[in-house]
């Protein structure tokens, strides 16, 4: 859609937060059956519903409808056992220019003290670790201009309402034993913050150029238990991704290509993560099934590194079974994904 008042205010905008600082605890790569079956390199290419969290601009070039409900569920593993465990249900639906989407997200992660004694986990309260547990709802809603014919700019404009809590616990307890113990912790003061996702889209021919920055306002929920932690804050995110849509023309191969790279470095666990990830995705049978499969990298921390497969079959036409699988070495990604979509 076009605007009387073109609001390139609002692509500024989205360039300085990409350029700002960032801060600890939701992933990107933790919504969208398309989007984690190509490794998460998803930006420039989200053209379903799970644009709501991907890039928000990105609705301009989906279709009328498209709606999903979706269980997604990922760890991240370092020195071969798990540190953080993001199980998520989701719901999204798009008609350009508008879209609504509802996440709930259990963000589960192990802080062990240094052995050395510096942590200040350890140091502070005499602990020698801690589990703690975030449970997040997100209710967003999206909206998209065109500043010009290709250039696109989006927001999602989302509430969310978060509980932490926490819990001390021995280092010889098992890592997994240990995030089961975080995902029943029960506890906390329920708290609710307004947010933002901005993005933008750039498209010529079958090239596609986006960026977004997602937790504009980096919302923070804490006093959990024991009372010596400060919290969990949802860090500001930043990331490009360019992509190639060889199915717009009919003489070349019919693949999506593409790269996604993030700009900032944030918390995870005990660790950080900046992301470089690459996916490619094909339809066949005039568009009945789609495969795809792409990978990442950890470009910091312990740069773990993982490959990403998924599948998309229609059970009828624009009715869509989703699915997709993440999987790397001992300091990787592991995951796995169903999902349900309808788009026409």
């Amino acid at each position: 859609m076009s605007m009387r008042h073109r609001p390139l205010p609002f692509v500024f905008l989205v360039i300085a937060l990409m350029l700002a600082p960032t801060a600890s605890a939701q992933q990107f790569e933790a919504v969208g059956e398309r989007a984690l079956g190509m490794g998460g390199a998803f930006v420039a290419v989200a053209d379903d519903s799970s644009a709501t969290w991907w890039n928000p601009a990105a609705l301009a070039a989906g279709p009328f409808v498209d709606a999903s409900i979706a269980l997604t569920r990922s760890e991240i593993r370092r020195r071969d056992v798990p540190d953080v465990r993001v199980p998520v249900a989701a719901f999204s639906l798009t008609t350009p220019p508008f879209g609504v989407s509802y996440y709930r997200l259990r963000i589960t992660d192990i802080h062990r003290s240094d052995p050395t004694g510096s942590s200040s986990v350890g140091r502070e309260v005499g602990r020698v670790g801690v589990v703690r547990s975030l449970r997040l709802h997100q209710l967003g809603v999206t909206v998209l201009a065109t500043v010009f014919p290709g250039l696109h700019v989006g927001t999602t404009l989302k509430y969310l309402r978060g509980r932490v809590a926490s819990a001390d616990v021995p280092e010889a307890v098992d890592a997994d034993a240990l995030l089961d113990r975080g995902e029943a912790l029960d506890g906390g003061t329920a708290q609710g913050r307004f947010d933002a996702d901005v993005g933008a889209l750039f498209v010529t021919g079958p090239f596609r150029l986006g960026g977004v920055v997602k937790n504009v306002r980096e919302p923070g929920f804490g006093g959990g238990t024991p009372p010596g932690d400060t919290g969990v804050e949802v860090p500001r995110q930043a990331r490009i991704g360019v992509a190639y849509d060889g199915t717009l023309r009919r003489s070349a191969a019919p693949w999506v290509l593409s790269v996604d790279v993030d700009l900032t470095t944030y918390a995870s666990g005990d660790d950080e993560r900046r992301v470089i990830a690459a996916g490619a995705e094909r339809w066949l049978f005039g568009e009945r099934i789609g495969i795809r499969g792409g990978g990442r990298f950890n470009q910091t921390g312990s740069k773990e590194r993982s490959a990403t497969a998924g599948v998309s079959a229609a059970v009828r036409s624009g009715m869509f079974v989703e699915a997709h699988v993440v999987h790397g070495g001992a300091d990787s990604e592991r995951g796995w994904g169903l999902a349900a979509r309808v788009s026409f």
